[in-house]
């Protein structure tokens, strides 16, 4: 039975001319898995049939590898305040939503990035990679109710799936049948259904309301022969803003800077510059739409097609600079949206009782937008406010965020495949191929329209710039001439051979698949380039291939154990953002020109002469010259291999005679050439005296950087999972569960742009970092889920859902304080001084073992005995102590604990026709929250996960001079996820 829609239920009948038959009925169809039915006939002759899947007690019956498995009762029941499947599959303890970042999907300590989407078997992902959700849209990308089954997969054995490297989440679209059916829904939420206090402080939330509503249907064009399912869903909403001046109200506040001063700023900007810098709103209204159509055609008994067109129109309001040490005005935030549009077309075919085949057409096309609330007309404006030193001198941003100036995203995907099945005794060879081609029109310059630094209020209102950035098309100044086109294509084939030994219940799949990429498209000749460092920068990924051997079973020892595992290479998953760059900044279509400390009104301008609107007369004309600063280039490694990894899994599920089900697995997984980004132009030129490397420039030049594979150790995953269920007669069921993760990495790889994923990870040695824990690694995480349905009224039910989640926090680093010289240039600037080329905190801080450390001189701030004996109490209150003599490693500390609940409850009630029935239901985000404002409260390290302590010189003799120490920024408030929120609804099924 292959080749039907997931779902059921099936009635299964089993004939034969001599002994009879044999009818089973409520078969259910579960997505990804095969269950083994044995059927007993008269003469004791048994007939084996492979079906997808039943409800019986254990979840995972008859997988292979680790994964969860989720019928429509899950996502019906499950309180998906998001409406989102992100909502269902968290109960998963290895699948960590990072509530700090968009709800990002970490499976098992993997960067969100990895994962792939595919719905009815078509890859729905992020394609570009620009997402931290894992959608290629602003929220899931089709209706909610759309839905009937969704898997999770961290190791799926058949060589089937591909495009990852973290997890496959893999969803099933609904189907009509005969009886035409739907339902309607309508929930709502305001500020008076949202929390507004935390650990006692109020918080100002702002006023807001958001209702969701949709509809869903479906039934027979042709009965027995023609179906169609249709789902709406629109979201008018609001996105809410936690950020504010150290004595506001917000949930935020950010220490240093004082609403008093923000409002001066603001004055200078309206009075001085003539421009609106925005404010500080708590909330700002957001929209989205989604509709999905499905036509399923029962051509015969031996042919089915089915066609599916999904569309979702969306944005979001995003803030772009909001660290722990950041604020910015709102006409600095951005709208950011995308419509999607897809097509899926699929042929089901049975040629005869052994062979069946599949064909399936897919096309998708995303237009993206980012758009600055106060438009482009003005470039971007960082202001810092200094401070004593005793803490990192925060920074106000205003004007058009500097990513945004020129940013335009389009790209679409043609997707096909073309699989056979064959049945062979007790063989199923499955063998196929796959194209998938992608179309990228992407226009990205930074700083477009300017990018102005200054070093106090004071030198913003006089016009005194510390460093002045501009950047766009070489010689025509037009940002559309330095757009980045291009295609390529990821080829498949495989070929697959499932065995089953009946004697011994025994299921053995094994097969290889290649992988292999085409493209003619090349990034723009930079005839400079290869002179400098011996190859051309016209590289791309045409013709790297990875041959994928994998290998699963599943073994059924007993009636109550059944044992699976496998060993599998997988690869996939890696933006096609990170090529993007490649073409786009390649040192000849894109020019960047800087000035360093300027009065901008002794300096001519363009256009009207406008500060800080108007760009820099100097600066344009060196892009119009094609003369811009030394170095800024990215390109590929001609000599880069495809990032992949092993993948080696073990699993069981015993059931009890008391129907308690325990379930364990282990997943045990290698990187192997992992991504990273180097600085071409760096090469050792010492060391210093803890061990870490000194850099220079071998050619004048910096940020040439080079997206290239990790040079030996890529790093490793451990993750064990265990969980215990049981279902009970009365109408309750419970599960808890467990999961411990151990994620290694060398470069986290974080951005969508190759400066970002340099500079935003911590480090001893810019160009060769160590493994260390990944920032993506969560250690500990238990969840919950109890529950409970019972008719109190006849033919009523009454349903309770709570789930629960408890996990340990994000990890961080401890570093030295960079002292930026554009904004302090009297000062050392330590990264200059080891040679690195941003200017990011990142650089891992060696720890002294006292005050008489031949490695350290205690100066400045720091001779003070006093000011010592402080320092070295933060050593020990942070736990950095116990790296003394050392330098501190990469992510070893980790943010708070952090605890969560959320109910359902929903009541039938009666409906206005047969058959039909209405219910009304709340769901509660946080209950711990609303029960006692202490509870389900996060905190945590912000991003880039990187804390500086100590402001620090370097000697010549490689020794350090402490100047100062700076109190940790510490961790940051999660408003959002912190706050508890109620949604009311009603829903009516007919």
């Amino acid at each position: 039975m292959r080749g039907l829609p997931v779902g059921g239920p099936y009635i299964v009948t089993v004939q034969d001319s001599v002994n009879g038959s044999k009818t089973v009925n409520d078969v259910y169809l579960k997505l990804g898995e095969t269950l083994n039915l044995p059927l007993m006939l008269e003469q004791a002759q048994i007939e084996k049939i492979a079906v997808t899947g039943s409800r019986i007690l254990n979840p995972n019956y008859g997988g292979k590898g680790p994964a969860s498995n989720f019928n429509l009762a899950d996502l019906q029941d499950a309180p998906a305040i998001n409406r989102d499947i992100k909502d269902v599959i968290k109960i998963d303890p290895r699948i960590y939503l990072d509530a700090g970042n968009n709800d990002g999907i970490q499976c098992a300590g993997a960067n969100p990035r990895f994962n792939s989407l595919t719905v009815d078997g078509v890859r729905m992902n992020d394609n570009f990679g620009l997402n931290s959700n894992g959608y290629p849209t602003e929220r899931i990308p089709f209706s909610f109710d759309a839905i009937s089954q969704v898997a999770v997969e961290l190791a799926p054995f058949d060589v089937k799936y591909g495009g990852f490297t973290a997890c496959n989440i893999n969803a099933v679209t609904k189907s009509g049948s005969n009886e035409f059916s739907g339902s309607v829904f309508f929930d709502y939420t305001n500020d008076s259904l949202q929390g507004d206090k935390i650990e006692g402080q109020s918080i100002n939330i702002g006023d807001f309301s958001e209702k969701r509503y949709g509809i869903n249907m479906g039934g027979a064009l042709v009965k027995d022969k023609l179906f169609f399912f249709a789902a709406y869903e629109k979201l008018e909403g609001a996105d809410t803003f936690e950020r504010g001046a150290e004595d506001s109200n917000a949930a935020v506040r950010v220490r240093g800077v004082t609403q008093a001063q923000l409002d001066e700023i603001a004055r200078i900007a309206r009075d001085v510059y003539g421009f609106e810098p925005g404010s500080f709103p708590a909330s700002i209204p957001v929209e989205d739409e989604k509709l999905l159509l499905k036509l399923d055609w029962q051509i015969n008994d031996t042919h089915r097609a089915a066609l599916t067109y999904n569309y979702n129109d969306g944005y979001s309001i995003a803030e772009s600079d909001s660290g722990s040490t950041r604020i910015e005005f709102s006409n600095h935030y951005y709208e950011r949206g995308a419509e999607f549009t897809s097509f899926v077309g699929q042929l089901f075919s049975d040629w005869s009782d052994n062979f069946s085949t599949e064909v399936r057409l897919g096309w998708s096309e995303l237009d993206a937008r980012v758009n600055p609330l106060g438009g482009t007309e003005v470039g971007e404006i960082q202001i810092t406010i200094p401070n004593d030193g005793s803490f990192t001198a925060p920074v106000v941003f205003l004007g058009a965020d500097d990513s945004r100036h020129a940013n335009k995203l389009k790209y679409d995907t043609t997707f096909m495949r073309i699989a056979g099945t064959y049945v062979l005794g007790d063989h199923i060879i499955t063998a196929g191929f796959e194209r998938e081609q992608y179309d990228v029109y992407n226009l990205f310059i930074q700083e477009a329209e300017g990018e102005f630094y200054f070093g106090s209020i004071s030198d913003f209102e006089q016009g005194l710039a510390n460093r002045i950035i501009y950047e766009n098309a070489g010689i025509t100044n037009n940002p559309q001439d330095a757009a980045a086109t291009f295609k390529y294509a990821v080829n498949t084939l495989y070929l697959q051979d499932e065995y089953f030994f009946y004697d011994y219940d025994l299921t053995l799949t094994y097969g290889l698949r290649y992988d292999w990429y085409t493209s003619n498209d090349q990034p723009v000749l930079n005839p400079g380039f290869e002179g400098l460092y011996g190859f051309s920068n016209q590289q791309n990924l045409d013709g790297e291939g990875l041959l994928q051997p994998r290998f699963g079973f599943n073994w059924g020892a007993s009636d109550q154990l059944e044992v699976r595992g496998g060993i599998g290479y997988y690869s996939g998953g890696n933006p096609n953002v990170w090529l993007s760059n490649n073409y786009a900044n390649n040192g000849v279509t894109q020019i960047e020109s800087q000035l360093g400390a300027t009065n901008l009104f002794e300096i001519p301008h363009t256009g009207s002469g406008r500060p800080l609107i108007d760009i820099p007369q100097s600066l344009f004309d060196d892009v119009a010259s094609g003369v811009g600063r030394v170095g800024g280039l990215n390109v590929l490694d001609p000599n880069f291999k495809l990032p992949s990894e092993w993948k080696y899994a073990l699993g069981a599920t015993y059931t009890f005679d008391s129907e308690y089900v325990l379930l364990a697995d282990l997943l045990y997984t290698k990187k192997k050439d992992a991504a990273t980004i180097v600085d071409l132009s760096r090469v050792q030129t010492g060391t210093a005296v803890d061990g870490r490397p000194i850099y220079g420039s071998s050619n004048g030049r910096r940020q040439d950087f080079m997206l290239t594979n990790v040079d030996g150790d890529s790093g490793k995953t451990v993750s064990f999972s265990t969980s215990v269920l049981k279902s009970y007669d009365f109408g309750l069921d419970w599960a808890l569960a467990y999961a411990y993760n151990k994620a290694e990495d060398v470069n986290p790889m974080t951005s969508s742009v190759a400066f970002s994923n340099y500079a935003n990870v911590a480090v001893s040695s810019t160009e060769a970092p160590d493994v260390a824990r990944s920032n993506y690694d969560i250690p500990h995480r238990f969840t919950l889920k109890v529950g409970y349905k019972h008719e109190f009224i006849d033919g009523y039910a009454t349903k309770f859902m709570l789930f629960g989640t408890h996990n340990k926090g994000r990890p961080f680093s401890y570093v030295f304080d960079n002292t930026d010289d554009s904004r302090r240039p009297d000062q050392n600037f330590l990264n200059s001084a080891f040679g690195d080329t941003v200017n990011t905190d990142r650089h891992l801080v060696y720890v002294p073992t006292g005050v008489n450390d031949p490695n350290v001189t205690f100066d400045g701030a720091l001779a003070d005995p006093a000011r010592q004996a402080a320092f070295f109490a933060m050593l020990d209150e942070t736990g950095l102590s116990k790296y003394a003599g050392q330098i501190a490693p990469r992510n070893e500390f980790d943010s708070d604990w952090f605890t969560k609940f959320d109910l359902r409850i929903e009541q039938e009630v009666p409906g206005f026709y047969d058959n039909h029935k209405g219910s009304v239901y709340f769901m509660i985000e946080n209950l711990g929250n609303l029960l006692n404002d202490d509870w389900g409260v996060m905190k945590e390290a912000s991003f880039p996960r990187m804390q500086a302590v100590v402001d620090a010189t370097l000697n010549n003799d490689g020794t350090y001079t402490y100047r100062n120490f700076r109190t940790p920024a510490g961790q940051s408030l999660v408003a959002d996820a912190s706050l508890w929120t109620m949604r009311l609804g009603v829903k009516y099924k007919f």
